[in-house]
């Protein structure tokens, strides 16, 4: 196992990033799912020179793309955007990409149980495809029943995986399972050597080290299982706007290097625009927590 980390949570140029969390002892990245954002040729050098990898990607799967989608052209486009993800990947020399299939915080669902089940698995074999001729591996990602009504547990992202490709993954998140599973370890162990990815933040979602969850349970029971990929960080601070904050001085006033697609879907999941500071401690507050347990 390694330590990564994804980069959305702060909009600060990728080079900033990569040299902070070369310190902290971070090896690789999960780059954010905007591929026009990035140079590949740049970013490869950039990766190169600081010593750090491409893990892979994120989809952002905001506004309009949606794998489960009712309306056809809709999801062909959202198929595109996922290839275009994965092509970036390919070109940064990653390994991953973390698929979220429907959009994040729509709740409702577009058709029937039959009619959308049909819809996201075509296209996610589509992309799937797509991915195995740039020799990207996909993994299937479940978010809490607030984020998406359609993946919320292992089980469901492996019926997704299963319905695909015997060589499709998941990827499991830490504050997710805290939330939608009976057992953490249980469903870590469901999804065996089908997990491709695993992403970490505390039960609060601050960093790993901040909350209740049990890490030293948690990486031991990825060791159990043979894990041997990414820890990839994936705090989305909540901001407190009372009195009673904790953090008074995390929201940047003066952000940089943004989209608006971005920045909403960081503001809907109850977070802000982070200081440098405030980011930068939790990025080494979560090395400072699972590097030890790692070894």
């Amino acid at each position: 196992m390694h330590l990564s980390t994804h980069n959305w949570m702060r909009a600060e140029p990728l080079e900033t990033t990569v040299r902070r969390i070369k310190q902290y002892g971070y090896e690789s990245i999960e780059i954010s799912g905007e591929p026009d954002q990035y140079n590949t040729i740049e970013t490869r050098a950039l990766l190169k020179e600081t010593g750090m990898r491409c893990w892979g990607a994120v989809t952002l799967t905001l506004g309009d793309r949606n794998l489960a989608a009712k309306d056809e052209g809709q999801r062909a486009r959202s198929v595109e955007y996922v290839k275009s993800v994965i092509t970036m990947v390919s070109e940064l020399e990653g390994e991953i990409v973390t698929l979220v299939p429907a959009t994040v915080g729509k709740v409702v669902p577009d058709g029937t149980l039959e009619e959308e089940w049909g819809w996201v698995v075509e296209a996610t074999k589509e992309c799937f495809a797509h991915a195995q001729s740039r020799g990207v591996k996909i993994a299937v990602e479940p978010l809490n029943r607030f984020e998406t009504y359609l993946f919320n547990r292992c089980a469901q992202a492996l019926a997704l995986a299963g319905a695909v490709s015997p060589d499709c993954g998941v990827c499991l998140d830490a504050f997710h399972l805290n939330i939608e599973e009976a057992d953490i370890y249980d469903a870590i162990r469901l999804a065996g050597d089908r997990l491709f990815d695993f992403h970490v933040a505390d039960n609060n979602r601050f960093a790993a080290g901040l909350g209740h969850l049990d890490w030293p349970r948690i990486v031991s029971t990825l060791k159990e299982i043979g894990y041997d990929g990414a820890l990839t960080n994936e705090f989305v601070a909540p901001v407190d706007r009372t009195p009673a904050a904790m953090y008074p001085d995390m929201v940047e006033t003066d952000p940089v290097d943004i989209s608006p697609e971005q920045l909403k879907f960081i503001q809907d999941h109850g977070s802000s625009l982070l200081t440098e500071k405030f980011y930068a401690d939790q990025m080494r507050i979560t090395a400072e927590t699972l590097l030890p347990l790692m070894k």
